[in-house]
């Protein structure tokens, strides 16, 4: 039988991730247990020998607003919701006084650091492939940027998530051409088609999904699609926590049995969250990722089952 995989991936943005629909000073305490939750989080991987994969954005590369100034790309994002705009948003926080949201150079250091730890990209800006009046020009632009600053930082970009999950085929071939191998796509399910208008129906059932038992979400290692570049499947997001314990219980419940469903048929199953997720409720959000963890180590230990980074999965199915 072949050995089952477990993959993580982590959309790494801080606030350029959500800052269209938050008030920043309400977000404050949120941020900052952000901040305290990821080294907690390396603890928890390093200690059961787990690889993730980073997909960050790369403004968080940046040190300060000065050299955020000077490594705007040349071509932005003509979005015509102009609210999505990350650089009009920037220029309006510099003297906010946050800028650790921001900038997190030292942690991205750190997180390089920690055996097992793939730095991903989540394009420059956390650039939206789907929103009317970007262009795949703008979109080259952004991941070319992404690459120089990684390059300041000793990495090479191979594994792309892109935010929002909005998945466009048709950027495949520019990821290819700048150096991305491997890219996450969404799960199979109708709900998650992020090139449809996401209806109220859609939305509540990814929600539904999270809590009861819709599907399969783990996959053999022959249907990871290879295209350009190396489409692999997300299985699960790990939903925030919530007020409601019983909802906890359930949502873990189904990662925890889907893993070992994984582990006993050989199969990949890829979860994701936000590490910015973790900022409600944090110490109960990191008891969760530990049981996760001793969940996998069983499953290594019993039915050989692997912990892989992206790029793994990539450099496996090739």
């Amino acid at each position: 039988m072949k050995k089952g995989a477990l993959v993580i991936s982590l959309d790494f943005e801080l606030v350029w991730g959500i800052f269209d629909h938050i008030d920043l000073k309400d977000k404050v305490a949120y941020f900052d247990n952000t901040l305290n939750a990821i080294p907690k989080m390396l603890e928890i991987f390093e200690r059961h020998d787990m690889r993730v994969t980073w997909a960050t954005v790369g403004m968080l590369f940046n040190k300060n607003w000065e050299e955020w100034q000077n490594n705007i790309p040349t071509l932005l994002p003509t979005y015509d919701n102009a609210i999505l705009n990350p650089y009009t948003y920037g220029n309006a926080h510099q003297k906010s006084g946050y800028d650790r949201f921001f900038f997190a150079p030292e942690l991205i250091k750190t997180i390089q650091s920690v055996k097992g730890q793939e730095i991903g990209t989540h394009t420059y800006s956390h650039y939206y492939c789907l929103e009317k009046g970007q262009t795949v020009a703008q979109f080259e632009a952004d991941l070319q940027q992404a690459n120089l600053m990684a390059n300041q930082f000793n990495l090479k970009l191979t594994s792309l998530v892109f935010p929002r999950n909005q998945f466009n085929k048709n950027y495949l071939k520019v990821c290819s051409e700048n150096q991305i191998e491997t890219v996450r796509t969404n799960p199979d399910d109708w709900y998650w088609d992020t090139t449809k208008t996401d209806a109220l129906f859609s939305k509540l059932a990814r929600t539904g999904d999270a809590y009861l038992p819709f599907g399969k979400k783990s996959y053999t290692a022959e249907s990871v699609h290879k295209a350009t570049v190396v489409c692999q499947k997300a299985s699960r997001f790990l939903r925030p926590q919530h007020q409601i314990s019983v909802l906890n219980s359930l949502r873990l419940s189904r990662i925890k049995s889907e893993i070992v469903g994984a582990a006993q048929n050989g199969e990949i199953y890829h979860l994701w969250w936000h590490p910015h997720n973790f900022g409600f409720d944090t110490d109960n959000a990191l008891k969760a990722l530990q049981e996760i963890a001793l969940l996998y180590q069983h499953c290594n230990q019993v039915y050989g089952m692997e912990s892989l980074t992206m790029k793994q999965i990539s450099d496996n199915s090739i």
